[in-house]
């Protein structure tokens, strides 16, 4: 009992403890507290009691899916929460597992509750990220995002502009941005001929990619007409030819601070609403829609596939890989909803090396890792073929202050379901110790930014990389 309840304690303040490094620890925010340690010590105490030997499941299952996991919402922060019970809650407890680096669980055998508090106290390492399974960048990105946090509101407060109240200053940073924004945005598509010149190849081989195509240009003029209108109106309001409304009050406080409009919840501008999610601010962003715009122009120009997409430069990137899907069942003949995807790293590190098509899939780059590095070069020595891709390297750790490294290009590949795969609301799981089932999110905020899961091989067991919070993300948030 007295082994148990120590690692249950231990447990709880790990859980607990994890929630200083921000969506890198918990993907959503949970009030575990005191009374669930209580409640747990409880069960712990009644179930050792009423059996001869310690039900190890029965305990995690308990623990993890009843008692704090009653708090989790998130697939992802449910199989962190298991992972830790896995390790934590194991035979090893008496005889002396490591529970954390450098920190043992004590032998049971003549401890009282003064020997457990005296051993914690002289014995337990430095707070750190690697108490919990983390990297040390975690607390590195912690603190960048704590001072981040800070200065923006400095920022708010202070009015953007350093001009110490001056309203005229304040209206001339607010005109220089706008006639900025307006010069560079760019021309909305033109439907109609898109759609003609799309029509005939829509029944065509790569009729799925089309379709997603046309969406896509269809969501982009809708947020640059409304960006066009708004910023035309702000104008005229500024020159007084137009009454100041709240929306445009709402896009000038997001001006001078360098936020994408209606970014607050509380602003009345649509900009935010319209686009995709991110984390950047509105210089970074504004950037981001040009570049997209960009790849969309060369892309219905004549309506060729790319041969590897830049996913993260998609408003629906699920999309796509669902138009993969679709192109792969009618080439093979296989059922649609009886095939996924899975993900293979490839050798290439810059998409000028991408020469051909995919088999039975798409590539797609842009990709950004964190919790984990990739290795590149004679690192990743480990080299092999998939469906004529050639793939290398498996997970590695990060190297310190390389918060959010680049990825590969991947090779994103349709398969058929397998039937001992389990099926679960966040893809289909593998349940293979090779394989590192990793989340990709669209930004760091990561929990309502899912988007799928992506296969990572890993020569070491996977619950180092789920406890070390690793995740795929399609943007950085600058």
């Amino acid at each position: 009992l007295k082994a148990c309840l120590f690692s249950l304690c231990w447990f709880h303040a790990v859980v607990c403890g994890r929630r200083r490094f921000g969506q890198q620890g918990w993907s959503r925010k949970y009030s575990f507290n005191t009374g669930d340690l209580v409640i747990c010590s409880n069960v712990l105490r009644s179930y050792l009691d009423a059996n001869p030997v310690v039900p190890w499941d029965d305990l995690r299952y308990i623990f993890g899916e009843i008692m704090y996991g009653g708090h989790i919402t998130d697939a992802w922060d449910r199989r962190t929460c298991s992972t830790y019970l896995q390790v934590y809650q194991d035979p090893g407890l008496f005889n002396g597992m490591e529970l954390a680096p450098g920190f043992k669980s004590p032998a049971p055998n003549n401890m009282n509750y003064e020997d457990y508090t005296t051993y914690a106290e002289s014995s337990m390492p430095p707070e750190s990220p690697l108490l919990f399974g983390l990297h040390p960048n975690a607390e590195i990105g912690y603190l960048t995002n704590s001072t981040d946090d800070l200065f923006f509101n400095i920022l708010v407060v202070s009015g953007g502009d350093g001009s110490n109240g001056d309203d005229n200053a304040k209206s001339d940073v607010v005109r220089e941005t706008m006639s900025n924004l307006q010069d560079k945005l760019p021309d909305e598509f033109e439907m109609v001929s898109i759609t003609l010149n799309a029509k005939p190849l829509l029944l065509g081989a790569s009729g799925p990619y089309i379709v997603v195509a046309l969406q896509e240009c269809g969501r982009m003029n809708v947020l640059l007409r409304e960006i066009k209108k708004s910023l035309s109106d702000l104008d005229k309001g500024l020159k007084g030819q137009l009454n100041m409304s709240q929306e445009m009050e709402d896009l000038v406080t997001a001006l001078k601070i360098n936020q994408w409009p209606g970014r607050n919840p509380f602003s009345k501008c649509t900009w935010e609403k319209l686009a995709w999610s991110s984390q950047k601010n509105l210089a970074a962003q504004f950037a981001d829609m040009i570049l997209r715009v960009d790849q969309l122009v060369s892309w219905t120009k004549e309506f060729e596939t790319p041969k590897s997409i830049w996913l993260p430069g998609l408003f629906n990137p699920s999309s796509y890989l669902t138009a993969s899907q679709q192109v792969t069942a009618r080439k093979t003949g296989l059922a649609l909803d009886k095939m996924t995807i899975e993900t293979h790293v490839t050798s290439m590190w810059d998409v000028s090396e991408v020469n051909a098509y995919a088999e039975d899939g798409t590539y797609i780059h842009g990709l950004f890792i964190e919790g984990a590095r990739w290795p590149k070069g004679e690192e990743a020595s480990d080299t092999y073929v998939v469906s004529g891709t050639k793939c290398a390297g498996s997970l590695f750790d990060s190297r310190l202050k390389e918060l959010i490294p680049p990825m590969p290009v991947i090779y994103v590949k349709a398969v058929p379901i397998q039937s001992h795969w389990e099926a679960s609301s966040v893809g289909f799981l593998r349940g293979d110790p090779e394989i590192f089932e990793c989340p990709v999110y669209t930004t760091s905020f990561r929990g309502p930014t899912y988007i799928f899961l992506a296969t990572l091989k890993s020569d070491v067991p996977p619950s180092k990389w789920v406890l070390g919070g690793v995740a795929l993300m399609l943007q950085t948030d600058n």
